[in-house]
């Protein structure tokens, strides 16, 4: 997520009935007995209240041979309880008014309910029973599996665009777990037994590894007290980190071509890039985050400026970048030519645009566009309280604390022309590049294709 900030955050720590709390003037954050972490923020504009679940676990987890279970289990998540049917949860939501989802993502799963202020209540109960008394059966299980798998064939393997993101990934990571699709591989989700869903539910759905987050109109300590009524009786798990084995090294570049019917070329290029939470100087996730809005910030940004409407040589082109990965990432370039050119004018243009940031400094009214897109986009994101809620869980769920990002435009602001270049002169190189191509096959008389998707960060319920 692009527009977030961070801040060094001073906690007041005191001792509550067993609950550990600290406050800022608008974010309230508790620790149940259970585990539990609670974070409640306050915003009074509107009678309504998010309510999410948390859970630090995702693809990214998974070992060989089970990829695809913290989506698969995602999806049985909604089959019931011995107090609740199975689509009873979605039922009761709606019945209140509510709107319901969840997605599974490589960091971390997430539950969310949106609805009126006083009806908080039916959320937490629903959430807390499913949290540790999940029905699993077999039957529910195979059905449901069917429909991932389904589910994979419309989204990937019929998906000549999201073919090649796949093998882009499994290319670019050879030992980091992010080599996984979060999907899972075909001969993964059809191998899945329902005692593999059993024994990955009790040991990562517990209070413990849970993060609970509340915005809206609420008072928090009523939220406080129907979190202990509800999530406070809930036994935690053993929870032990997860050894998984760093991305080694990248030597030189790496080329994958995937051949598919499709209509249009398509290209990936990924330079391998750290995050918040890997990076060793804490100033190049923001170097690379203000380096993005320089290629893709708008109309005005470079690719857009002189690649689809100047040389004309891409019909899109696209930059992307992650501060808030859990573990080290990448900066993607991607696109499809414009007819009369072909994927490797598209790839030379992009290698050119990459060249002129190791070489020339950006311009103070390039910086002075993307910091103004940034601030602009803070205040407008800040009216959605799912996406304060979002912004909360997810950099808890990747260890970086609620706070994290509480100086983001500031942090952004202080970025220089000559930080740009040196964080594109240290990752953006030849020998730590990945290229993923599709080239189209010929489609079949009346064969539909699918939007290309792209690189997935996650998938939804």
């Amino acid at each position: 997520m692009h527009t977030m900030r961070k801040t060094l955050l001073f906690l007041l720590l005191l001792s509550l009935h067993g609950v550990v709390s600290a406050t800022t003037s608008t974010t309230h954050e508790f620790t149940l007995d259970n585990g539990l972490k609670l974070l409640v923020r306050e915003d009074h504009r509107a009678p309504v209240v998010v309510s999410q679940v948390w859970y630090k676990v995702g693809s990214s987890y998974e070992p060989d041979g089970i990829t695809g279970i913290s989506h698969m289990l995602e999806h049985m998540m909604f089959k019931g309880t011995p107090t609740l049917g199975p689509g009873e949860f979605s039922r009761l939501i709606a019945a209140q008014g509510g709107e319901e989802n969840a997605f599974t993502s490589r960091d971390y799963t997430a539950y969310f309910q949106k609805l009126e202020k006083e009806r908080l209540e039916i959320s937490f109960r629903l959430e807390a029973d499913r949290m540790r008394h999940l029905s699993l059966n077999s039957e529910d299980f195979t059905k449901e599996a069917q429909v991932v798998a389904e589910e994979r064939r419309l989204r990937t393997e019929d998906d000549p665009e999201s073919q090649t993101s796949e093998q882009f990934s499994a290319i670019s990571f050879v030992t980091s777990p992010y080599h996984h699709p979060i999907i899972g591989w075909m001969h993964d989700i059809k191998a899945l037994q329902v005692q593999d869903l059993r024994a990955w539910y009790e040991r990562w759905y517990a209070p413990n590894n849970a993060v609970l987050v509340v915005v809206g109109d609420v008072d928090p300590q009523h939220v406080l007290k129907l979190a202990k009524t509800y999530f406070g009786p809930l036994q935690p798990s053993p929870v032990q980190a997860v050894k998984y084995t760093p991305e080694i090294p990248q030597k030189g570049g790496r080329r994958v071509v995937v051949k598919a019917p499709a209509k249009l070329p398509y290209l990936i290029m990924g330079y391998k890039t750290p995050s918040l939470v890997t990076a060793e100087q804490d100033w190049e996730p923001y170097a690379l985050e203000v380096l993005e809005g320089i290629l893709d910030g708008g109309d005005s940004a470079r690719l857009s400026h002189d690649l689809v409407r100047g040389s004309e040589v891409a019909a899109s082109a696209n930059a992307g970048y992650s501060l808030v990965s859990r573990l080290e990432d990448q900066f993607v370039l991607s696109g499809n030519p414009a007819p009369g050119h072909d994927v490797a004018e598209l790839e030379q243009a992009l290698r050119g645009q990459v060249k002129r940031l190791r070489e020339d400094l950006v311009s103070r009214d390039e910086l002075d566009r993307v910091i103004a897109q940034v601030i602009a986009a803070e205040v407008y994101q800040r009216d959605s309280m799912f996406y304060q809620g979002m912004r909360m869980g997810i950099l808890e769920t990747v260890g970086l604390g609620w706070g994290a990002l509480d100086d983001y435009v500031q942090r952004v602001k202080s970025v220089t022309p000559e930080q740009i270049r040196a964080v594109a002169q240290k990752y953006l190189s030849d020998d730590n590049l990945t290229v993923a191509i599709l080239d189209p096959l010929p489609l079949a008389e009346g064969q539909a294709v699918p939007t290309g998707a792209g690189p997935q960060g996650a998938l939804v319920h």
